[in-house]
C-alpha cells in the first residue's frame, strides 16, 4: 500500500523508527489498509491474502512479541500453530502418539468455515482485554482491525475478520481459539466425557479422538452451539466423524463395512494399518495425493519456463525444490510416495530438457541418469518415528 521496499526504508533507518515510535506514543499513528491479493488453494479456490504496509508490519511484529510472551504461558499444550519451538511435525507427532497409544476408536476431523475472515472484533478485543490493560496496545489493535483492505484501487472497511498474511493475525487466531475452543474442550473433557478424549490443534485446523462414539456425537453437537455464540461456524461439508483407531479395522471387517475411512491433516492422509512385524495397530501417513499433483504441476510449469537455462542452473533450482519437499514429507511409512514424487520430477526434467530444441535431439535416459544421480536428492526418511521425537521434545 505504501509502495516502500525494505531497501528504501533502510535508507533512513536511524530516523524512521524513531519517528514511528513518537507517532505511536502520541497517538498520531494511523494504520493503512492491506493490499488484497489471491493465491490458489489446493481445492481450486482462491485464498485472499492481505499485505500490510511496511510500518504496520514493523509495529505488528513488535506487538506480537509482547502479546506472545503473555499468552505463551496460558496456551494449551495441544495447540501447536505459530508458537515458538513448535512446528507442524510436533502436531503430527502428538496426533500419531495420541491415536496409537490411547483409547481412540472414533475421530472427529473438523474444519472451521472461513475462520480468518469471520472473526468477531468485539469478542477478540474482549479476549485481549482479559490479560492486557495497556490502553496504547489496545488502541493499536483497534486501529489495525477495521483498517480495511484495498483491491483494484477500491477500499473497503473490515467489520469482521483479520486479513490472512498480517504479521499479528496468527497470534490473534490463537488467542481467539484459546478462549472459544481450547479452554472449553479442557472443561468438556473433564466434566462431560465418558472415555478418553484427545485433541491436536494447529491454528484453525484441529483433530479430536474419542474412545466412545457417543462422546464424539455429543461434543460435535455442543461444539456447534459453542461456536455459534462466538460467531464461528463449523464447515458442514468438511467436518466428519469417522470410525478410526486400534479396533476400527477389526470392527468394520466383522460388519462387512470395508476398510476404515481416512482423514487429512497438515498435508498427510492418515490411514489405519497393521505393523508387518507383529500385526499390531499402527498409523500410516501418506502425502495427500491432490497436494502432490499440485506440486508437480508447479514444477512442470517452472521447468518449462527455465528449459533454455543451462542444465546446471536448472539442477540447482530443482535440487532445492525437491530437498525442501522431502524435508517436510519424508516421514516414516511415506517412502513409496517420496519415491513416486522423485521419479515423476525426474521425468518432468527430462521432458523439459528434450524440449530445448526442435531438431529432434533427444537426450538419452542413460545420460539423464548421471544428471539425476549428481543433483536430485534420494528419497529417504528424514524424520524419526513420532513417539521417539515426542519423548525428546516432551519428556513428561
Amino acid at each position: 500500500m505504501d509502495a516502500v521496499t525494505w531497501r528504501q526504508y533502510g535508507e533512513g533507518l536511524e530516523k524512521r523508527p524513531r519517528d514511528l515510535h513518537e507517532r505511536v506514543q502520541s497517538g498520531r499513528y494511523r494504520a493503512k489498509p492491506s493490499q488484497r491479493i489471491y493465491i490458489p488453494k489446493g481445492d481450486g479456490r482462491m485464498r485472499p491474502i492481505g499485505i500490510a504496509a511496511r510500518e504496520d508490519k514493523i509495529l505488528q511484529h513488535a506487538a506480537s512479541q509482547v502479546l506472545g510472551a503473555i499468552w505463551e504461558e496460558d496456551f494449551a499444550n495441544f495447540s501447536y500453530g505459530f508458537r515458538p519451538g513448535r512446528s507442524q511435525h510436533n502436531a503430527l507427532d502428538a496426533l500419531w502418539v495420541g491415536i496409537t497409544q490411547h483409547k481412540v476408536n472414533w475421530v472427529l476431523d473438523a474444519d472451521i468455515r472461513s475462520f480468518f475472515d469471520t472473526r468477531d472484533h468485539d469478542w477478540l478485543m474482549r479476549f485481549v482485554e482479559h490479560r492486557v490493560g495497556d490502553p496504547r496496545l489496545l488502541r493499536l489493535l483497534r486501529k489495525w482491525l477495521p483498517a480495511g483492505v484495498s483491491e483494484d484501487g477500491q477500499w473497503s472497511r473490515t467489520s469482521v475478520g483479520v486479513p490472512q498474511g498480517a504479521v499479528i493475525s496468527p497470534l490473534l487466531a490463537n488467542i481467539y481459539l484459546h478462549y472459544v475452543l481450547d479452554l472449553w474442550v479442557k472443561w468438556w473433557r473433564r466434566h462431560k466425557a465418558r472415555g478418553e478424549v484427545i485433541i491436536v490443534r494447529y491454528a484453525d485446523d484441529f483433530v479430536m479422538g474419542f474412545q466412545y462414539r457417543r462422546d464424539a456425537e455429543e461434543l460435535l453437537r455442543a461444539l456447534r452451539e459453542r461456536f455459534a455464540k462466538f460467531a464461528v461456524e463449523i464447515h458442514q461439508d468438511k467436518t466428519r466423524r469417522i470410525e478410526f483407531g486400534r479396533f476400527a479395522l477389526e470392527n468394520r471387517t466383522k460388519r462387512e463395512a470395508g476398510r476404515p475411512e481416512t482423514f487429512d491433516f497438515l498435508g498427510f492422509t492418515h490411514i489405519c494399518a497393521r505393523r508387518r512385524s507383529d500385526g499390531g495397530f499402527t498409523l500410516w501417513r501418506r502425502t495427500i495425493a491432490q497436494r502432490m499433483r499440485a506440486k508437480l504441476r508447479e514444477i512442470q510449469k517452472e521447468l518449462m519456463r527455465r528449459r533454455h537455462e543451462p542444465p546446471p542452473e536448472q539442477a540447482r533450482w530443482l535440487r532445492s525444490v525437491v530437498q525442501g519437499y522431502f524435508n517436510y514429507h519424508a516421514v516414516p511409512d511415506n517412502s513409496r510416495a517420496m519415491n513416486a514424487f522423485r521419479a515423476l520430477v525426474n521425468r518432468l526434467w527430462l521432458r523439459a530438457l528434450r524440449r530445448r530444441s526442435q531438431k529432434g535431439n533427444r537426450r538419452s535416459w542413460a545420460r539423464m541418469q548421471h544428471l539425476i544421480a549428481a543433483w536430485i536428492p534420494p528419497a529417504q526418511v528424514l524424520h524419526p518415528y513420532p513417539n521417539q521425537r515426542l519423548c525428546v521434545s516432551h519428556p513428561r
